[in-house]
């Protein structure tokens, strides 16, 4: 069901052209001894605005949306700072702890999914008692809808889940690969059940060792033990799911099951926005806008979250 009409209201354009004067902090904030340096953005012509924390996806993501290991450079995350800073709402994003050169030999032999919620968390308290803000929003992308979802206790206001899964990570890698393959998808079960059942997989099959790695498996496993569809049930705060019509990655089904789940949620699916958050009108754009920062973001995007932020 795509619940688009609730925000039409919003859609109004006002005539009335406001003086902005955006200014960006650069934040350290430190988890022991790793370091997640990020960009605080906001219109310092506000004595309070809202305040909107974005938690990123899989990944070596830094804080603009860009993998420089893969050559992903979308910029998407700057995109909707840059845009909500317009419409007055303060935004914080910041390298996730994969992403940052000094923090790899911390990482190379203890990697657990619970430490994204921490450094998620550390980012919360930073800004919870800050008198320029007047409630703080998390965004959680892709991965990140998990992590914000775990994150979103004291000190959270209202969530917003962008392409984020409904499934525990093991029942969404097996149903992917099905999509490749029946073979693959039953190869995927058997070394996911060896890793939850052992511990480690002893023979990694080469078809899956770009997911089961060794360094990588007891992240899998951590991960392995939420299913976000019975998570979302615990927050009593505003939710909002999103979910992009163009999306490759995440269908609008996950979106769909995560709203079944907590009905108490708000869901929009957004027409021809991709996973990216860009809005794509040609198929062919669509993994292209990955690697450049041309295309642009969906306008109803910026919309919805800007109405649900404020009201």
């Amino acid at each position: 069901m795509r619940t688009i009409a609730y925000f039409l209201i919003w859609f109004i354009t006002n005539s009335i052209v406001a003086q902005v004067l955006i200014t960006s902090e650069d934040i350290l904030i430190m988890n022991d001894s790793i370091k997640l340096p990020g960009t605080l953005s906001y219109d310092a012509t506000l004595k309070s605005q809202p305040l909107a924390i974005f938690v990123h996806g899989s990944g070596n993501v830094d804080r603009n949306g860009n993998q420089i290991t893969v050559n992903i450079k979308g910029n998407y995350i700057k995109q909707l700072a840059d845009s909500l800073n317009q419409l007055g709402i303060a935004f914080y994003r910041f390298d996730k702890r994969t992403a940052t050169k000094e923090n790899l030999k911390y990482l190379k032999d203890d990697m657990r999914f619970d430490y994204f919620v921490d450094d998620v968390k550390l980012a919360i308290n930073t800004f919870k008692d800050d008198q320029r803000f007047s409630s703080i929003t998390l965004i959680g992308h892709s991965q990140g809808s998990l992590v914000a979802m775990l994150a979103s206790d004291e000190g959270v206001d209202k969530y917003i889940s962008i392409a984020g899964i409904a499934e525990d990570m093991d029942t969404f890698i097996i149903n992917s690969y099905k999509q490749v393959s029946e073979a693959m998808s039953n190869l995927a079960r058997e070394q996911i059940e060896e890793l939850k059942t052992t511990g480690k997989i002893e023979n990694i099959d080469p078809s899956l060792a770009h997911l089961f790695s060794k360094p990588n498996q007891p992240f899998f496993l951590s991960w392995m033990k939420y299913i976000p569809s019975e998570e979302i049930k615990k927050l009593e705060i505003p939710i909002l799911i999103l979910n992009g019509t163009k999306d490759l990655q995440v269908f609008e089904d996950q979106a769909e099951k995560l709203h079944k789940a907590n009905p108490k949620s708000k869901l929009v699916l957004i027409n021809n926005m991709n996973h990216v958050l860009k809005h794509i009108d040609k198929d062919e754009d669509n993994v292209k806008s990955y690697f450049s920062p041309d295309y642009p973001l969906s306008e109803e995007l910026i919309k919805i979250i800007d109405f649900f932020i404020k009201q």
